[in-house]
């Protein structure tokens, strides 16, 4: 795919986390399937934790310098730290639009000869800017996924009879 491809789909995915934000109660939004799953806003906060330090952050690194050393971050310790599903909907989409736009004009701004840059990093190696377009689609797709899910799993037990569509 094209930065302009991804640019295209990275827009699409963000409206989406941004209107399941703009309709969910807030009692929905910061409801947890089980204590050690994530609320949706925990999906979306990971989302932008994700993008500042794993997708857009690296790319701007790899952009900036010459093969860098990237580094890790503790997904999970971070999560928690954040305390998402304590914040509003406002909160989050205060925090995740703003970054989403930036994002997409980098990936827009991408020229040809950036999409083979790299950088080392310490878990999996060298990682280009393409691998990197094409793995935050990915990222994007499986916590959209999970958040729609939360929301499944929030209405199923007023379902009733209905529950058997389903079966």
């Amino acid at each position: 795919m094209t930065p302009e491809e991804i640019a295209d789909l990275l827009e699409s995915s963000g409206q989406a986390f941004a209107n399941l934000l703009k309709t969910l109660p807030p009692a929905v939004a910061s409801w947890r399937p089980a204590p050690d799953e994530w609320c949706v806003n925990e999906c979306v906060g990971h989302i932008i934790e994700a993008e500042k330090r794993g997708f857009a952050g690296r790319i701007r690194i790899i952009v900036a310098e010459d093969e860098p050393q990237l580094e890790n971050w503790k997904q999970v310790d971070i999560s928690r730290a954040r305390h998402d599903c304590d914040r509003t909907s406002r909160q989050m989409l205060e925090e995740f639009e703003p970054m989403r736009r930036e994002s997409i004009a980098l990936v827009r701004s991408l020229k040809p000869e950036q999409l083979k840059r790299g950088g080392m990093h310490p878990k999996v190696a060298r990682l280009t800017v393409v691998e990197l377009l094409h793995e935050w689609v990915h990222h994007d797709g499986n916590h959209l996924r999970q958040a729609y899910s939360n929301v499944q799993a929030y209405v199923w037990p007023d379902m009733g009879n209905a529950q058997r569509f389903s079966g």
